[in-house]
């Protein structure tokens, strides 16, 4: 009994150890971001990396993902004769919910990934300890330049997701199916507010920052896991990231909708 408790303990105190260092590691990542120098060819790299390299996955995503809305969004409407509705549907659908979620989490599955094996990989080989040795800051030298890359990044390519996802469910339900062009565009124009819009980037933000945090911190706290070290923790510390943050999307996709809507 003494023993199991002991280990409930164990397993708490670890817990609460990790989010006060995950909370550590937010506040001195964005305090690099305003600690000069200022440098912008960093932030323009991770711009490259994160957004400009994730723009065909994103593109054919959102092109497949309005065209299925377009498929079962016009069957379902015709069954109550408001296929005329097509268009309210799919960008609504696309601007509130799926755009930024999907976005988010293919963008977790491209490049967060990558920022945590690349920060593991740093800690592991002793370069992060180099940096501090040479007093240069890692957060702000690592770290900050991905937060804002992100924050600027993944807005943009939501707005590119919910385009091409509105650009194929118009082609599948229009000239595929046989909508009314005129009602696609009219429903779509009066039921879109801007609120949806600012809802979408309120999310993607949110997001970005979500994906940026979980992954660095695990890549870059990877030497303190138990459960294995070099290449083995590594990958179970890249595989964890994915994860918690995809979950963590998730969870905060309905702590923004239902304080906002």
């Amino acid at each position: 009994m003494i023993s199991w408790l002991e280990m409930i303990g164990a397993r708490a105190l670890k817990i609460v150890n990790d989010l006060g260092r995950a909370g550590m590691f937010f506040f001195w990542s964005v305090v690099g971001i305003f600690r000069p120098p200022y440098k912008l060819s960093p932030i323009i790299k991770q711009i490259y990396v994160i957004g400009a390299t994730s723009f065909t996955v994103i593109f054919f995503t959102g092109a497949f993902v309005g065209m299925v809305l377009g498929l079962q969004g016009y069957h379902t409407l015709k069954m109550y004769g408001a296929e005329g509705a097509l268009g309210s549907a799919v960008s609504l659908s696309l601007i509130r919910e799926l755009g930024p979620v999907l976005t988010a989490l293919m963008v977790t599955g491209r490049v967060g990934s990558a920022i945590c094996a690349e920060v593991g990989i740093m800690r592991i080989s002793e370069q992060i300890d180099a940096l501090e040795c040479m007093a240069i800051d890692p957060y702000r030298f690592l770290i900050s330049p991905k937060f804002v890359a992100s924050v600027f990044s993944l807005p943009l390519l939501t707005a590119i997701f919910n385009l091409v996802g509105i650009a194929g469910g118009y082609l599948v339900g229009v000239h595929l199916l046989g909508a009314n062009e005129g009602a696609y565009l009219a429903t779509m124009k009066s039921a879109v507010m801007m609120e949806d819009i600012w809802m979408c980037f309120a999310k993607s933000i949110c997001f970005a920052v979500l994906i940026v945090w979980i992954c660095a911190d695990r890549g870059y706290w990877v030497h303190l896991n138990a459960d294995g070290y070099g290449a083995e923790g590594v990958s179970r510390a890249t595989t964890h990231a994915v994860v918690i943050s995809s979950v963590a999307i998730l969870v905060f996709d309905y702590v923004i909708t239902s304080l906002m809507l």
